[in-house]
């Protein structure tokens, strides 16, 4: 089961210093955890407070995966979509026992131009079914949203996004997608943005 997916920043932006990233979409599946005695704001704020450190700690690692291949960040391009993805730094790293979850769980991402696509999974799920699932979320975010444009408000498409997670990650369960399957999906998930 998939624990979270985010969509955040990587590379500086203007209103972050360099060493920020910025949250700009986040889901978490599943029953909130945590002490019984806080209240729900105090459980948002710690749940809140755990998200920033997986993206912080996604960062560095994007970070890292760039400088040793020798990538920058460079700057977004309207229509290079399918080649931003295919050019994607990703990773796999695991956070350790009860670190930030109650349990040990492992986080995917896919650092494309200046955002990145972070999954938080348990750790007996099929990795390669994760990250085909999170380059397939990353594609449809690219083509049906256009987050690569400029002024591309991912925050004020939220109700996209969260279509697209209800289709491609139903109640977090990662889905076996055949190519029927998933030629139905993007059909439906394009119908769906069109409108």
């Amino acid at each position: 089961m998939v624990i979270c997916f985010l969509i955040h920043t990587v590379c500086p932006v203007s209103a972050l210093s360099a060493s920020e990233s910025r949250i700009l979409y986040a889901r978490v599946f599943g029953p909130e955890t945590g002490a019984d005695d806080c209240t729900p704001e105090q459980r948002r704020l710690m749940q809140k407070e755990k998200l920033h450190v997986v993206a912080r700690q996604v960062r560095s690692a994007v970070a890292l995966s760039r400088e040793a291949s020798g990538g920058l960040c460079v700057e977004a391009v309207l229509g290079e979509e399918a080649a931003a993805l295919g050019e994607a730094d990703s990773g796999v790293f695991s956070l350790g026992n009860a670190e930030l979850f109650p349990d040990r769980s492992v986080v995917l991402w896919l650092g494309v131009q200046s955002l990145a696509f972070t999954l938080v999974c348990r750790p007996h799920e099929n990795l390669l079914l994760a990250e085909g699932a999170l380059r397939n979320i990353a594609r449809h975010c690219f083509e049906e949203l256009r987050l690569l444009g400029p002024g591309a408000e991912v925050l004020l498409k939220s109700d996209r996004v969260d279509a697209l997670l209800h289709r491609l990650l139903p109640h977090g369960q990662l889905l076996f997608l055949n190519h029927r399957f998933a030629f139905a999906l993007d059909k439906e998930i394009a119908s769906y943005v069109s409108k």
